[in-house]
């Protein structure tokens, strides 16, 4: 049984979780350490987001005339039907991971580079059905962008006139998320069955994603 259903009517992709779970992001809406029933994806076009206008307060317009105000939000130029969800099970835990995955604006890290006039982002909501704590829920947004950054290397793509491979965009987000518990798991790392399933997961969907991007090229 899967852990949330997606819904994807354009300009939104939403996952509806039965119940709250915990979640960390920096989203742009409900960033930190929330409760959540839903991760809603804003598709946005070049019309969208007018010069000067704050795109906290647009998005959270349009969140509330959605009725998706409570919400985890994330903005995407990628057409949300795009979207790639795999699942991993290591044992008795489960990860899901959904991805909307574009490269206009990529960057390699640690070598910045002018925004690109097309928009284009990474965003991933990340599931694990082992409930964790909050540090191990940070540890394990830690391997989503491990994850994601091991499919970027692995896809190779270099935006013209830049050097580098790009390793994520300017306007990544994540979002990671675990059932509510009064007893989580304290640890989500790599010799974990919690962080065998995420980062495989994650790696799985990004290289999907990654590949259908670049072949659209």
């Amino acid at each position: 049984m899967l852990p949330f259903d997606i819904e994807c009517t354009r300009p939104w992709l939403v996952a509806h979780f039965s119940q709250a779970q915990r979640m960390v992001s920096w989203s742009l809406n409900r960033p930190g350490f929330v409760e959540a029933s839903k991760v809603a994806w804003r598709q946005v076009g070049s019309d969208d987001l007018a010069v000067g206008l704050d795109p906290a307060d647009w998005f959270a317009a349009k969140l509330a005339d959605a009725e998706l105000s409570s919400a985890v939000g994330m903005m995407t130029s990628r057409d949300v039907g795009t979207y790639v969800h795999h699942t991993m099970r290591v044992g008795e835990v489960e990860a899901h991971a959904v991805v909307t995955l574009g490269l206009n604006n990529g960057e390699h890290v640690g070598r910045r580079t002018e925004p690109a006039s097309a928009a284009g982002t990474i965003n991933i909501l990340c599931h694990v059905s082992l409930p964790l704590s909050d540090t191990a829920l940070l540890e394990a947004s830690s391997l989503v962008a491990q994850a994601r950054t091991v499919a970027l290397v692995e896809a190779g793509y270099v935006r013209p006139g830049h050097a580098g491979i790009v390793t994520g965009t300017g306007t990544d987000c994540i979002v990671m998320a675990s059932p509510v518990s009064t007893a989580p798991e304290p640890y989500a790392g790599m010799h974990t069955a919690a962080g065998e399933a995420i980062g495989a997961c994650v790696l799985s969907a990004t290289r999907t994603a990654a590949q259908r991007w670049v072949a659209e090229r």
